[in-house]
């Protein structure tokens, strides 16, 4: 099927906007994990690495809009609005999913930073967030 511009915009919004919400989410988990740092660093605490952890984890939704954008870019059932929707509502769902992540993870790297301790729990929630960005990606796949 020839795919028209409204399907390739559609396709490449879908990696586009999981790409800027990763991007976005990082910036935000990554500046907090800095002041937890340097609060560490004020007042003469450990300064735990493992913060790096949190700080990485939104990358992973620019896999999932990669992988979403492959499969649509695939398509030969789709029409040019349904490439569209597909992209962009999919492509927003994950980027905002990695938005919400990083919050999450902002806090926990603040949180365990201070008390150095929690870090289970802080993954377990931030790994619902995960499992949105998944589903959203796997549903938008099955319409593909």
């Amino acid at each position: 099927m020839d795919v028209g511009l409204l399907g390739q915009f559609g396709i490449m919004a879908s990696f586009g906007l999981s790409a800027l919400g990763s991007a976005v989410g990082v910036g935000v988990v990554g500046t907090t994990t800095i002041g937890a740092w340097k609060k560490c660093f004020v007042q003469n605490k450990p300064v735990p690495f493992i913060l790096v952890a949190f700080a990485g984890v939104p990358l992973s939704n620019v896999i999932y809009g990669f992988i979403l954008m492959n499969t649509l870019a695939s398509s030969e059932i789709l029409n040019n609005y349904q490439l569209l929707f597909l992209g962009l509502f999919g492509g927003l769902g994950i980027g905002v999913t990695a938005y919400t992540q990083a919050r999450c993870c902002a806090y926990a790297s603040e949180a365990f930073a201070e008390t150095g301790q929690g870090f289970g729990n802080y993954m377990m929630v931030i790994g619902i967030c995960e499992t949105v960005a998944l589903f959203v990606m796997v549903l938008s796949i099955l319409f593909a």
